[in-house]
């Protein structure tokens, strides 16, 4: 096994000798174990389209049990892709890697993949605060006028986009959703992104998070659609702490937009390579990411 660490012990990349790298992601390398997939989450963290040189300490090990809480939280909306999460348990031929797959590491069901990423948004921010200003609407859903930057939306709305291999996803309509995959499918998976997305922030909000917005990823696993990757995480979600909500500017957060708001600060192009992040920041990065996992979960440690 060869693991690469940087000085501050981040798990920034991961091989497995005899076993299949089936996909790198910017956070996630997956593995072929045959029937099923090995997902492990590295401390990577990645920025407007780029992966940062340097890591979060324990990063990959936060978004894995956060995203096993929600897993469980929500299986009576809809089944998820998790087979075992204890490795202890997983197969013989990654006993010698146990140390280092513990606690960010599952084995997941093997589907065919959606190619959608299903957004919903419950506030206005980000990419789509700034289609707002220009259009009045968000991926063709026309919206109230006069909202203002990190306003509640009447109601969550569902804002999907192209799933890109590489460089950025493309916003799309729910009826370019149908043209990709069906209305059985688009309706279906539009239909538990939402419920979804309700169930948990209103839970999150009385934790103290808001989450103002927020992104699944469905399978079929045979004739059925399961939620797989990652689910409401600061990775794949903008949390803001509740207390701390001022609609008319941006938030403070919970989530990585701390470490695009540095990067924004020093001038970066945002063309690769880019920086590396310095040791404040990677801590304080570490300290929110730790903080929503403690406020979700009820857990003081990891």
């Amino acid at each position: 096994m060869t693991a690469l660490l940087k000085e501050n012990n981040s798990l920034l990349d991961i091989e497995l000798p005899g076993i299949n790298l089936f996909k790198k992601g910017k956070v996630r390398n997956v593995f072929d174990l045959g029937e099923s997939l090995l997902l492990v989450a590295t401390d990577r963290i990645s920025a407007f389209d780029s992966v940062m040189p340097n890591g979060i300490p324990d990063k990959g090990k936060i978004l894995t049990q956060i995203s096993l809480f929600w897993f469980k939280f929500t299986t009576g909306i809809i089944r998820n892709h998790v087979i075992e999460t204890d490795a202890e348990k997983f197969p013989s031929q990654l006993k010698p890697y146990i140390k280092q797959l513990a606690r960010r590491s599952i084995i997941g069901r093997k589907t065919k993949i959606i190619p959608i990423e299903c957004v919903v948004r419950g506030y206005l921010s980000g990419s789509g605060w700034k289609e707002y200003q220009k259009a009045g609407a968000i991926c063709g859903l026309k919206l109230p006028v006069g909202l203002k930057e990190s306003a509640k939306l009447p109601e969550a709305i569902f804002t999907p986009t192209t799933k890109a291999e590489e460089g950025h996803d493309l916003n799309i309509t729910e009826q370019e959703v149908r043209d990709r995959v069906g209305r059985t499918t688009a309706d279906f998976i539009r239909e538990k992104t939402l419920k979804i997305y309700k169930m948990c922030a209103d839970y999150a909000v009385k934790k103290g998070i808001i989450i103002a917005d927020t992104k699944f990823e469905f399978g079929f696993d045979g004739s059925e659609i399961i939620i797989i990757d990652e689910i409401l995480t600061p990775d794949s979600s903008r949390f803001w702490p509740s207390d701390r909500h001022k609609v008319g500017q941006g938030q403070p957060s919970y989530d990585k937009q701390f470490v695009r708001d540095y990067l924004e600060s020093i001038g970066w192009d945002k063309e690769p390579p880019a920086p590396a992040l310095p040791d404040d920041i990677i801590m304080k990065t570490r300290d929110k990411y730790l903080e929503a996992y403690k406020k979700l979960t009820g857990k003081d440690r990891l």
